[in-house]
């Protein structure tokens, strides 16, 4: 075992670091805030923001349909799914904006190469071997800190050149502070480890209010609570799962997205203030087909929804060129079809939540796809 691999995993043990898995963070130098949360599984954008005034929705979805009993109406066209109520007042203060029909430009039903896409910004799966996100970092200054993966492996998206540490969770004993005091004192005379084991120190610090559960307001109010820190990480990115909804799409839907609502309320309150300088983006692989399957779900589509939160979003709106539901319409014959690049809104959100230039913040993020100049506006100064 490498001297460096081995600070880290003492760390990790002595500290019992069981802290939220899918939570991964990095260091930029500015004040604004930047979240990516991928739904892993292809989210059903259809009923996350249902256009509830196209009159091929009912049919098409029979008696899965949501209904408008409980929905919350956003528009004369868009509703917002009965368990995105904590959503709902965000949009009402301004501070949610929706966006319908977009999609990555993979057009198969992979989830593996789709979210090989979706995280890498490649235009096809497997061209490129690092993600965007880990590129975004790159447009910024010199960070504090290596980015820290509280996951056993890096996810695709934070893969490239600038630095990651992967911490997993360990069911070692936590080991008594006075021991990692004398372990300290042993290193003070060497620069390499003395360094090494303060890094790992203060990764330790930054997981102590960390909870061992993994549920979403847990992993809400531990992505905050970091991101708050005056000295903390900038970016994160979330990674949910369980969004595959081949059967019983209805009931299982409704826990998904109750648990986005409570983990995106945790987040807001626990950052507080910092809250009017952040940007969450929530995204996914590809959608779902249009009509409802033989057993109360969906299967693997194409457009989906992606939604943009925060205090520095200018929200209040739905943007979309809605294409309809009609059987003319449909992509394929059976999907959403796609009309709004995920890319180009990715890379404009990013770019005006850290004040990057848009044009190039596409260009590194995912190069060779279009710039979409129309999409300006999406977040404040």
């Amino acid at each position: 075992m490498q001297r460096r691999g081995f600070l880290r995993s003492a760390a990790l043990g002595s500290g019992a670091l069981m802290v939220a898995p899918r939570l991964v963070l990095a260091n930029v130098e500015t004040e604004r805030r930047f979240v990516f949360i991928i739904q892993r599984g292809a989210a059903d954008g259809l009923d996350t923001v249902i256009p509830y005034a196209d009159p091929a929705l009912a049919t098409l979805r029979g008696a899965l349909g949501v209904g408008s009993q409980g929905m919350h109406k956003l528009d004369g066209t868009f509703a917002l799914h009965p368990s995105l109520a904590g959503l709902s007042g965000l949009y009402a203060r301004g501070e949610a904006l929706f966006v319908h029909a977009v999609a990555s430009p993979y057009r198969e039903r992979s989830h593996f190469d789709g979210q090989n896409v979706l995280e890498s910004g490649g235009a096809s799966p497997y061209a490129l071997r690092d993600g965007w996100l880990n590129r975004l970092t790159t447009l910024l200054p010199a960070s504090r800190e290596e980015a820290i993966a509280f996951a056993p492996t890096i996810p695709l998206a934070l893969r490239g050149e600038t630095e990651v540490a992967s911490y997993a969770p360990s069911g070692l004993p936590e080991a008594p502070d006075d021991l990692l005091a004398r372990v300290g004192d042993l290193y003070d005379s060497d620069p390499q480890f003395h360094a090494l084991w303060a890094s790992a120190m203060r990764t330790r610090e930054l997981a102590q209010d960390a909870a061992k559960r993994q549920d979403p307001a847990t992993v809400g109010r531990t992505a905050g609570g970091i991101l708050a820190r005056a000295d903390g990480p900038r970016i994160a990115m979330i990674e949910t799962s369980g969004w595959d909804t081949h059967a019983g799409q209805k009931s299982r839907l409704a826990t998904q997205l109750r648990g986005l609502d409570t983990l995106i309320a945790a987040l807001r309150e626990r950052l507080g203030a910092a809250w009017a300088d952040t940007t969450v983006l929530v995204a996914t692989e590809f959608g779902r087909t249009a009509a409802v399957n033989g057993t109360g779900g969906t299967d693997h589509g194409t457009a989906s929804a992606a939604l943009l939160l925060g205090g520095a979003v200018r929200g209040g709106r739905v943007v979309a060129d809605w294409p309809g539901l009609s059987a003319g319409a449909l992509y394929e014959g059976r999907d959403l079809r796609p009309t709004l690049d995920l890319d180009g809104l990715i890379a404009v959100a990013a770019a005006e939540s850290l004040h990057l230039d848009p044009e190039r913040a596409m260009h590194t993020l995912f190069p060779g796809r279009p710039f979409n100049p129309n999409l300006a506006g999406l977040v404040g100064a």
